[in-house]
């Protein structure tokens, strides 16, 4: 697959955008663990194979253990992941998914007793920041290294 274009450097305000939700996005408290697995399911949802590349190996870099990076995809079966991981790749999927169910009361019931408000409208931007990437990097075929 060939890269359509490097969407970097047509529009320089709109990467500068997406890196303010970033920089807000690190600046959120929100656990860098945490933050990576969020990454990688709703990459592995899109089907997005530079971004699951990335925050693998970010993942890996920040001490992620290997076992738990493998089964992120199913993660409902593996007993890898805490309470609150689960909430949160729970959320991602139904906010990624936002178009099929609408993000159920489930979903939203479960999510609640693991995050406080503000961390809630944290985890949210970062679901929907990478949602971002994910499309601008699978629209111009952005491929891994």
């Amino acid at each position: 697959m060939q890269q359509r274009l490097d969407f970097y450097k047509p529009s320089p305000a709109v990467i500068k955008a997406i890196m303010a939700l970033e920089e807000q996005i690190a600046r959120s408290g929100l656990d860098k663990p945490l933050v990576e697995l969020v990454r990688l399911r709703a990459s592995q949802i899109n089907g997005c194979a530079f971004c699951i590349d990335l925050h693998t190996t970010d993942a890996r870099k920040g001490g992620e253990d290997d076992r738990r990076l493998a089964t992120v995809s199913v993660w409902r079966e593996t007993p890898f992941f805490t309470d609150r991981e689960r909430a949160a790749l729970a959320w991602t999927e139904a906010v990624t998914l936002v178009s099929q169910d609408h993000v159920p009361d489930a979903v939203w019931e479960a999510v609640r007793p693991h995050f406080d408000d503000a961390e809630l409208v944290n985890l949210t931007l970062l679901v929907a920041a990478i949602n971002t990437w994910n499309r601008f990097a699978i629209s111009f075929r952005k491929t891994p290294a």
